[in-house]
């Protein structure tokens, strides 16, 4: 990973949102039954809490950590597990779970404290595990000074920093660990890369890897609505609370790296961007790494993640759920305390007996088969194979190619869609990604953006859910849930012809890196053939249930959250897809 100035002139930047909270430095007793607010978990025991704790970084900058922990004599010593996140510490920040979805995720307030900041853990417990748990507001948020930063190396700087002072406090064992979803999750890479001394191991539960190619450009296609919303709650001008739509006026003294603003300009910040890649080959701590099939922007970073650490004491669970529903359940709770047991506190409990691949195979409408065992993950082994399916001018897809070539066509700009059809003779289970390579033209211009989407259909061609979250068939109907984050159909793909060139330097085992490092327009009517990668799953079909491809021009599917807006499209036109003899377009992916 290159080193990058983010305080140079050249990073745009935005405003922050002021502190929500005064700072109020002090150290105090949470009782054994104390709930933060009516209806919150009590807490099972007695909990230290320090509050607003300043943590003085290489620069002199100071950040603050509310920090709860055993209450013990003073010659016991605990270890530390790090919540990294700019969405304010312990529920402090415009962004709390309990008020930004609808069913509140499948959790319900008496399942958390209230004391847990955003998609991190909940120290109501794990503090009574004999853990410290620290919620740290990241530069720039709160009341932490300096300008704040999106991800890269100059956080994992300060990630480093702070985990060092963390391990000199006279409670702290010495062995600190890090945890959490989302940015939660990406920050531990960073930080892991800097290899702070006392960083002993990382969980992160579900995080990209690389902003720009999994969220803010996947397949070279600006997809910025989710990074907007999260910048702009960031400066208060629009939080995600309840409807993503409550505003507010309120601005703070820091400012925030503009990463939307320099996406648009990506060809004159691509050492910026290429700095906030994360550098697998230089972790060398444990990881416990989480992942999903549903998630729009974490799934490869995940899977990236596992396969790149270059040691083997990592291992993934690729569970059935939504992260967040999945973070607070008692399997990930039992399952990752024996992980940070073995680490942080040498307990001999045979964690390294682990299978390093456990993998969820989605069976919609069934329940999922859960925590199925591998070596590796699984489309790596030998007991993969590769299937080819062809697309034909019937609406087809089939294992032979068709002798004579043939055209079809949409509207690119509509919501019209291609759409292919292939009928299982037996129990098949499609796993890791796969692959549409498409003969395709547009007659009038010189790029073209490509959606695909893979979905399950039951015999009689109805397209099957499988619910992320757990909620009651009433609730299920309502359109609220009518989104990725309750709702999974199957994986999806998309590219922008003109970005379609692949690094083979970045590029994985099974997944191809698009470089970015050039623009390759295509005439108008010229026929090209892109390979268009899906993101992975792990899918059953039984027999006579159906896949069925679509092809389009224009976004297919759920929304990933509630009330995000899709992007605008560029496509104009037709776009005509070629199939069979020579321009032979095909869906290739591995089955177990």
């Amino acid at each position: 990973m290159s080193a990058f100035n983010v305080d140079s002139a050249r990073v745009l930047l935005r405003d922050v949102v002021a502190p929500q909270h005064p700072l109020a430095t002090e150290a105090l007793i949470l009782p054994k039954g104390h709930q933060k607010r009516p209806g919150c978990r009590p807490l099972p025991s007695n909990i230290v809490l320090e509050r607003d704790q300043a943590l003085t970084l290489r620069d002199g900058t100071k950040i603050f950590a509310d920090i709860y922990r055993p209450e013990t004599d003073q010659n016991t010593q605990v270890p530390a597990i790090v919540m990294w996140s700019p969405y304010g510490k312990s529920s402090t920040g415009l962004i709390v779970l309990s008020t930004i979805l609808p069913f509140q995720a499948g959790i319900p307030d008496s399942q958390l404290s209230g004391y847990e900041s955003f998609e991190g853990l909940d120290p109501a417990e794990w503090v009574p595990r004999g853990y410290a748990i620290v919620n740290i507001d990241a530069r720039g948020s709160n009341h932490s000074e300096g300008n704040m930063r999106w991800f890269g190396s100059a956080e994992g700087r300060d990630g480093h920093d702070a985990i060092e002072e963390i391990a000199k406090l006279d409670w702290c064992n010495g062995k600190v660990g890090m945890a959490g979803n989302s940015w939660l999750a990406a920050a531990q890479y960073y930080v892991a890369v800097e290899k702070p001394a006392h960083l002993a191991c990382i969980a992160p539960l579900e995080g990209f890897s690389d902003p720009v190619r999994e969220m803010t450009l996947r397949g070279g296609i600006p997809h910025t609505s989710f990074s907007k919303t999260i910048a702009n709650t960031l400066t208060g001008t629009c939080s995600v609370r309840a409807t993503f739509e409550r505003c507010i006026n309120f601005i703070g003294t820091s400012k925030q790296e503009d990463l939307i603003a320099m996406v648009q300009d990506f060809n004159n910040f691509k050492d910026y961007f290429e700095d906030k890649r994360v550098d697998f080959s230089k972790i060398d701590v444990p990881a416990y790494i989480g992942a999903s099939y549903s998630t729009d922007i974490h799934t490869i970073g995940s899977l990236r993640a596992f396969e790149e650490i270059p040691h083997d004491k990592k291992w993934i669970v690729l569970h059935a759920s939504q992260e967040w529903y999945d973070l607070y359940s008692v399997d990930r709770t039992r399952d990752l305390s024996r992980f940070f047991d073995y680490y942080l506190k040498g307990i001999a409990n045979h964690w390294l007996e682990t299978k390093p691949a456990r993998v969820a195979l989605l069976r919609y409408p069934q329940p999922a088969l859960l925590d199925q065992e591998f070596e590796d993950l699984p489309w790596h082994l030998p007991s993969a194979s590769k299937q080819q399916l062809f697309l034909d001018s019937q609406g087809g897809l089939s294992v032979s190619n068709p002798a004579e070539s043939s055209t079809q066509s949409y509207r690119a700009e509509s919501s019209e869609a291609l759409t292919f059809s292939y009928r299982f003779s037996s129990r098949t289970v499609i796993i890791g990604p796969s692959t549409l390579s498409i003969h395709i033209a547009s007659p009038a211009h010189d790029d073209m953006d490509i959606y695909a989407h893979i979905f399950k259909a039951d015999a009689k061609g109805n397209t099957l859910t499988h619910m992320n979250i757990p909620i009651s068939p009433e609730e299920a109907a309502s359109t609220l849930t009518e989104n990725k984050l309750f709702r999974y159909r199957g994986p999806t793909g998309c590219l922008r012809a003109s970005r379609r060139h692949v690094s083979p330097q970045q590029s994985g085992k099974t997944w191809h890196t698009l470089s970015f490092s050039r623009v390759e327009p295509v005439k108008p009517g010229d026929i090209v053939k892109l390979d268009i990668q899906m993101w992975p799953t792990g899918i059953v079909f039984g027999e006579g249930e159906r896949l069925i491809l679509k092809v389009s021009g224009k976004y297919i599917g759920l929304p990933s959250n509630p009330g995000l807006e899709l992007e605008a499209i560029n496509n104009r036109g037709q776009h005509v897809v070629y199939t069979g003899g020579e321009f032979a377009s095909s869906l290739q992916f591995y089955t177990l």
